[in-house]
């Protein structure tokens, strides 16, 4: 039975010189087509994912795929049964993905780590000399990573610089390679890694759900699923005997890879949680949460 409804992931780097007007006649364009998601615009590109049905999906990508700022660019489609976004968000930012070089920034056009195909990464990851850097977020990495991948310790994806900084003379003569979900923060991040004067910089073209997808590399090395930052949470990427779920209970411990975020609005932290610790902690990531919406709902009663 066909999918009632897809999922369209998509980023093209290119200069937009009026990022403004672009970002009207999109949304005019996505309105028309019943499209629902996110899009960021800016004077480097732009960076997307929508849902809609596989004719407003196929017209859009026709569209794109036509249209001179956007001819060329690569498109992730997944199969699923409804709409996966609950609005349409479409704005204009100051960077597409934010690394927050300010004057030092760049575009990937110009200098980015050399791509690798799926069964080239999969052959590299047991290579000798070689580093593998995670450039996603902390709980991105939770619910699933690559087999001896660095995860660093920062809070946001600025972050990285400072953190690559304190560290790249450990990486000289090292390959380092490099992903992230779709490709994107990689084609960035890649680049920052070469002009800080690394020289053997890889990165995973297509992102970890292309690697996911693939006939070959069958998604072997990867350890539990991917974050998707659509209704579904997470995707399946090793389609080997070998898959596993590495994710556990942050109450309990036990095996558990269904992302909640806590029900106290001011923390809304993400957290995994098994069904019979949902039901126990009442959603909330902690005590401290819960006492917490406990004591606002007093004050709040005691104020009327």
């Amino acid at each position: 039975m066909a999918s009632s409804h897809q999922v369209l992931l998509y980023y093209y780097y290119n200069k937009f010189p009026d990022p403004e007007a672009y970002c009207k006649e999109h949304v005019e364009l996505c309105e028309s087509l019943d499209l629902l998601g996110r899009i960021l615009i800016g004077n480097e590109g732009i960076n997307g994912t929508v849902s809609g049905t596989p004719e407003n999906c196929d017209a859009y990508r026709e569209y794109m795929d036509n249209h001179a700022l956007t001819k060329g660019m690569e498109w992730k489609i997944d199969d699923v049964d409804k709409h996966q976004f609950p609005r349409l968000s479409i704005k204009v930012r100051e960077e597409i993905v934010p690394l927050g070089l300010k004057e030092n920034d760049f575009s990937p056009n110009e200098c980015t780590g050399e791509y690798l195909n799926p069964e080239q990464w999969r052959d590299m990851l047991d290579g000798e000399d070689t580093v593998i850097i995670d450039a996603r977020n902390q709980y991105e990495w939770e619910l699933g990573h690559f087999e001896g991948a660095l995860l660093p310790e920062v809070d946001n994806f600025r972050e990285l610089t400072d953190w690559v900084r304190e560290r790249k003379d450990q990486w000289e003569g090292k390959k380092v390679m490099t992903y992230c979900t779709g490709g994107i923060r990689c084609e960035k991040f890649s680049g920052f890694l070469k002009k800080e004067g690394l020289e053997d910089v890889y990165q995973l073209h297509g992102g970890i759900v292309t690697y996911g997808k693939d006939k070959e590399a069958k998604g072997e090395k990867w350890k539990g699923s991917c974050y998707v930052f659509d209704e579904r949470i997470q995707v399946p990427i090793n389609q080997t005997p070998d898959a596993e779920t590495i994710a556990k209970c942050a109450h309990c411990g036990t095996v558990s890879d269904r992302y909640r975020n806590c029900e106290w609005s001011p923390c809304n932290c993400r957290h995994f949680c098994c069904e019979a610790c949902e039901t126990k902690t009442r959603g909330y990531c902690d005590d401290a949460c819960h006492e917490a919406f406990l004591g606002s709902f007093a004050s709040s009663a005691l104020c009327e």
